[in-house]
């Protein structure tokens, strides 16, 4: 059984987020970047996939500009086989991510599609669902454990009320949340390895993908600050600070 990750190149989650000074978008500039951590435990779930004899290979996908090739050579590092960039240099909408995968599935035969729940930057959460929707197979959205057996794999979902359990048959798309795994360390052996493993380029006309922008960025924006709380001396003062300033009861 294959298996695909989507892997996306997104800010690294410990830097601190900088707006244009013209509020147009998010200052890229000599910024680190990184894996998508969603994506990353994806990943690792694939990789341990792999070690226990389910899957026979992992292929890492990324669409995005040449520099995402960077991102695909950390996959291959931490256990994916070989990596495929959807090179473009457009903005990648999820349905556009979705359509990509759809077609890459068909020509690579995949059986499991492992993302991450959402990305970081955009926090969309779609392009799993569109996956599914386009190519009328299972999904296990927010998967906090995967279990393989034969040609079904279990999911269990971290849903608002607790877990939920469901069963799907393959080929399936999963999309991995925050406690399915705690993913490894790249290892300086693998990364050097990772130099020598196959990456293809391919776009979205050669896979028949046509790209239409549906969205429009209007405005970024700082968050604004958050003014400090207060301390109370009594329940009394608590319950007039309620009624009299904060107006909410």
């Amino acid at each position: 059984m294959k298996v695909l990750v989507g892997v996306k190149r997104v800010i690294d989650y410990n830097v601190k987020v900088r707006v244009k000074s013209d509020n147009t978008d998010v200052d890229l500039a000599n910024t680190k970047m990184a894996m998508n951590p969603f994506c990353e435990i994806a990943l690792e779930e694939a990789v341990r996939l792999k070690e226990a004899g389910v899957a026979t290979e992992v292929i890492a996908v990324s669409v995005g500009t040449s520099a995402s090739q960077e991102q695909l050579r950390a996959a291959m590092a931490l256990g994916a086989d070989r990596a495929i960039l959807v090179e473009t240099d457009e903005v990648a909408e999820p349905l556009h991510v979705a359509k990509a995968f759809a077609k890459l599935m068909e020509q690579e035969d995949i059986g499991l599609v492992m993302l991450g729940k959402q990305s970081i930057d955009s926090d969309n959460n779609q392009v799993g669902q569109m996956l599914a929707a386009l190519t009328g197979r299972p999904q296990g959205t927010f998967a906090s454990k995967v279990v393989v057996e034969g040609e079904q794999v279990t999911v269990t979902r971290e849903i608002d009320g607790g877990l939920r359990t469901v069963r799907l048959a393959l080929p399936a798309i999963v999309t991995a949340d925050l406690r399915l795994n705690e993913p490894r360390f790249a290892k300086l052996p693998d990364i050097m390895k990772a130099k020598r493993k196959p990456l293809a380029t391919t776009n979205f006309a050669d896979l028949g993908v046509t790209v239409k922008q549906s969205m429009r960025l209007d405005r970024v924006d700082v968050p604004s600050v958050r003014s400090g709380g207060v301390k109370v001396e009594s329940v009394d003062e608590l319950i007039s600070k309620l009624k009299d300033e904060a107006k909410v009861i």
